[in-house]
């Protein structure tokens, strides 16, 4: 039986959610990519907690439409906000997405913006 592309993306992001984990001195920048929008989140697994999130849904991108100069923008802001949130390195969770086009220029945005990974 062929598996539809989403199932074997959540079989891939299965497989790399077992090695990556978030903890409270390196959380897990968590990306999730659908068609139209992009999501960030910088989250501590230990405590189950978000600590820093950003979106293309977000008031002055909704009306762009999903490009890699768009994901860039989503990488920069998480990365101001995961700052504020006194977080400076991460562990990078691609979500079973390959490391490619928009989730690759959010991860490149986010890394300029000062986050370590």
């Amino acid at each position: 039986m062929k598996r539809s592309r989403d199932e074997a993306r959540q079989r891939r992001h299965t497989r790399v959610r077992k090695i990556v984990s978030g903890s409270p001195d390196r959380p897990r920048l968590a990306v999730y990519r659908s068609n139209r929008y992009i999501y960030a989140q910088v989250i501590d697994d230990t405590a189950g907690k978000t600590l820093a999130a950003a979106s293309s849904q977000e008031k002055d991108l909704r009306s762009r439409t999903l490009t890699v100069e768009t994901a860039s923008e989503v990488g920069k802001l998480v990365a101001a906000r995961a700052k504020e949130a006194g977080v400076s390195a991460v562990v990078f969770d691609r979500g079973g997405n390959k490391f490619h086009g928009r989730v690759k220029a959010l991860a490149d945005a986010a890394r300029e913006s000062g986050l370590e990974f």
